[in-house]
């Protein structure tokens, strides 16, 4: 009996059937689709796109040059050098990101002490010449001074979780 019943949904072709129902039901439906330059969706507070380098509230640069990002980066994205400036505190001295390695895993923004390296919620970027991709400290730090009322908005947001 189970070969005839087998038989029969393979010669009527009831997986199709069903599909075809299913396309049916939701080709009258409200559409869902978003118009994507002029509607955006939301985003999360967690979202990770592009990178910034973050000030202290005095205009300092919080990168005390660890260099944790750069040893826990899997896709060894990260190049930093350091050197020690007259107070004898370090800071680095070059700081840069090649975007076309990152992998946009967030491990160099948690492993930062400092909150230092963050990832914005910027995911509209582009790059038309060569050697674009990689962005230096004085970019991350511009973008850090441009995102920073969105950046100080979400860690808030996300205090009670880190």
């Amino acid at each position: 009996m189970k070969v005839i019943k087998q038989f029969f949904k393979t010669f009527l072709l009831g997986e199709l059937l069903v599909g075809l129902a299913l396309t049916w039901r939701h080709m009258f439906r409200k559409k869902v689709t978003i118009q994507y330059p002029d509607e955006k969706t939301p985003q999360s507070p967690r979202f990770r796109g592009l990178h910034a380098l973050r000030r202290y509230p005095n205009g300092e640069e919080r990168c005390i040059a660890c260099k944790l990002c750069e040893a826990v980066c899997p896709a060894l994205a990260i190049t930093i050098e350091a050197a020690p400036r007259e107070d004898g505190s370090r800071r680095t001295t070059k700081y840069e990101i090649d975007l076309f390695k990152c992998i946009f895993c967030g491990f160099c923004e948690e492993s930062c002490p400092v909150d230092s390296i963050v990832e914005t919620r910027v995911l509209e970027y582009h790059f038309e010449n060569r050697g674009e991709n990689i962005i230096t400290k004085a970019k991350l730090l511009a973008i850090g001074d441009w995102q920073e009322p969105q950046l100080a908005k979400d860690r808030a947001q996300d205090r009670a979780y880190r």
